[in-house]
């Protein structure tokens, strides 16, 4: 007997999902002073980047800190040091799909860091004091709550028997394995 042949019900279920996604691209730029007027910039990087995600108005916020190091010389290029500072940020993520109808109540927020943040740039200022730095980030945001769905069940009329879904012998012979998602 063909699923289409019994008369179908639907029952709504709770359960948690996937109700908030939103990701962002950011480029900031940062200004560090070193102790020491800087003659040419030998190289910058990031490093220790930290982060957590919290539930902020339409959207979610990214709040983190990183290390910005800065290799220089001074002195007319005959000596070399390394400033440090770290900086503080807070990137609001808003959310590109959201389900109206989930419970605020259960909400959780997570973010993954899609490019860590890395220096792409790093001059010394107008001012000869200090080095400004071009820092990259990516951040993707998701929200789980609880939300209901609508699923079909066989009326109470279920006698037990086999039904045929459509479903053939042989239909996933031809799936790539390697499109399933390993964090399901």
């Amino acid at each position: 007997m063909a699923l289409a042949d019994k008369q179908l019900a639907r029952r709504e279920i709770i359960t948690k999902a996937v109700c908030g996604k939103g990701r962002k691209f950011s480029t900031v730029s940062h200004t560090v002073t070193p102790p020491h007027h800087p003659s040419s910039i030998l190289g910058a990087w990031v490093i220790n980047h930290q982060y957590e995600a919290v539930r902020s108005g339409d959207g979610i916020e990214v709040i983190g800190t990183y290390d910005i190091n800065i290799w220089y010389s001074y002195n007319r290029n005959s000596e070399t040091d390394v400033a440090k500072e770290t900086v503080s940020y807070v990137d609001s993520v808003p959310l590109s799909y959201l389900d109206p109808k989930h419970r605020a109540s259960t909400e959780e927020v997570s973010a993954e860091s899609t490019q860590e943040p890395n220096c792409v740039e790093a001059n010394i200022a107008a001012g000869g004091t200090g080095v400004v730095v071009r820092v990259e980030r990516e951040f993707k945001v998701e929200m789980v709550a609880e939300t209901k769905v609508w699923v079909a069940v066989f009326g109470s009329g279920d006698d037990g028997k086999d039904y045929e879904y459509g479903i053939a012998d042989g239909d996933y012979e031809d799936l790539d394995p390697d499109l399933l998602d390993d964090e399901l």
